[in-house]
């Protein structure tokens, strides 16, 4: 099998297991190259016990030898990975969907350099469903996702409001609104209501409801869809990463199973 070339940018939760399942050859077909990361330091000693370990870079910009490049980095950092690999005609895989939906633009961009954006289902499920269900007419899709309040510490909404979730007892809804809005204000939480939304009825159109609950122990997505050839809802509850609470278990093996998924002989799903 012709082996693919991968770099990685981020080496947190989802990244650091996405490139370890590639190093012991669980990703048959794919080598990683390259990968890069805010503290090399601590990238390499993360890296140390690898078979081939790959150089760390310091820079987005060095990783675009590669011919895919998996971001799995903070959002905030998400134009400096994105822009460089679509320049150079990459395939891009993107964990941060609330980025994208922020940078929509960066999908003309992708199709005026032969670039291409691939946005992994993560911890959603059904977007096989919402996808065929779009071919079609998508009346309302609402999704309400629940974490306990740790899962979303850091928030730009909650600080801006100096919205607190110390000593919660019940559950609280922190905000309803479209995609588009929660993308901005959650940044780091919402990347399951974004790829809903860009594989349903798009950001203004997709409704979310986001509540800290202290009662979950798990990320939990409801979702609800009315469509004219099908009505349907779904719930998923997945484990948080001990490491990053507002990211699932799921998460990384979404990323590798969709790096499977392009080498597949036999490809399950839409």
């Amino acid at each position: 099998m012709t082996q693919t070339t991968v770099a990685i940018a981020g080496l947190g939760a989802i990244g650091l297991s996405v490139a370890r399942a590639i190093d012991q050859g669980r990703v048959p077909g794919f080598r990683l190259v390259s990968v890069a990361s805010g503290n090399t330091a601590k990238a390499r000693a993360a890296l140390s016990d690898f078979a081939a370990p790959p150089p760390v870079r310091e820079t987005a910009e060095e990783l675009v030898d590669a011919e895919i490049v998996v971001e799995a980095a903070p959002a905030a950092t998400f134009l400096d990975i994105a822009r460089p690999a679509i320049a150079a005609g990459r395939t891009l895989i993107a964990c941060s969907g609330g980025a994208l939906l922020r940078h929509f633009y960066l999908v003309d961009e992708a199709d005026q350099h032969g670039a291409r954006i691939i946005v992994p289902t993560g911890a959603l499920i059904g977007l096989d469903a919402v996808r065929a269900a779009a071919q079609g007419t998508i009346h309302s899709v609402l999704i309400e996702t629940r974490k306990a309040p740790r899962g979303w510490l850091g928030a730009p909404f909650l600080t801006e409001r100096t919205m607190s979730l110390d000593n919660l007892e019940v559950p609280l809804c922190i905000f309803e609104g479209n995609a588009l809005e929660a993308a901005i204000g959650f940044p780091a939480n919402v990347n399951v209501a974004a790829a809903l939304a860009m594989a349903g009825i798009g950001p203004e159109r997709t409704q979310i409801r986001l509540f800290a609950d202290p009662h979950v122990e798990r990320n939990t997505h409801r979702i609800e869809v009315e469509a004219d050839v099908a009505r349907f809802s779904m719930t998923i509850e997945g484990v948080p990463n001990p490491e990053n609470p507002r990211t699932g278990l799921l998460t990384p093996l979404s990323v590798i199973a969709c790096l499977r998924g392009l080498k597949d002989t036999l490809k399950v799903g839409t």
